[in-house]
């Protein structure tokens, strides 16, 4: 069995690991990360971006058929 300053320990290592901080105010728990806040890609760069795997596929392709 575990005890209570073993899992205090664990809780505390990995709510540094990941960055993680709950503020209480009010009796609701506000959690902040670490992450950014990062826009969906619209279509025509999701479309750009496989154009460019497809580009660079095809030469990797052209070079493995050379040698």
């Amino acid at each position: 069995m575990q005890t209570p300053s073993i899992v205090a320990r664990w809780r505390h290592y990995f709510s540094q690991l990941f960055n993680v901080h709950v503020v209480k105010d009010g009796g609701q728990a506000e959690i902040h990360t670490a992450e950014l806040l990062v826009p969906e890609p619209s279509g025509s760069e999701v479309e750009l971006a496989i154009d460019r795997i497809k580009v660079t596929n095809r030469q990797v392709l052209i070079k493995y058929r050379q040698n």
